[in-house]
């Protein structure tokens, strides 16, 4: 918690600042319709992709890592990258096939 007061605006400094706001030419008032509309396009974050990466947890060799991470910002993509590419020439094994091993 805390240990500083907020102090509020008598009522002559909120009339004050009030005027001030209502003077000044560059500011204006959103009508609550137009507030409305910003709200939902004034989404915090990146846009939504149409294919989302999927978020989870997995070890790899720390060398691995630090030789990705050696290659600076977007490392992980390019580790993205990187199992995208193997893909491209080895056939995953299928579930039911790994389970008889």
């Amino acid at each position: 918690m805390s240990k500083r007061k907020i102090i509020m605006p008598t009522d002559e400094e909120d009339a004050a600042i009030n005027r001030g706001i209502a003077e000044d030419p560059d500011t204006y008032e959103v009508p609550p319709e137009d507030f409305k509309k910003m709200k939902k396009m004034g989404a915090r974050g990146r846009p939504r992709l149409d294919e989302p990466k999927v978020l989870l947890s997995v070890r790899y060799d720390a060398d691995i890592v630090e030789r990705f991470k050696a290659t600076g910002d977007g490392w992980q993509t390019r580790m993205n990258d990187a199992l995208r590419d193997w893909l491209k020439d080895h056939q995953p094994v299928e579930m039911s096939e790994h389970a008889d091993s």
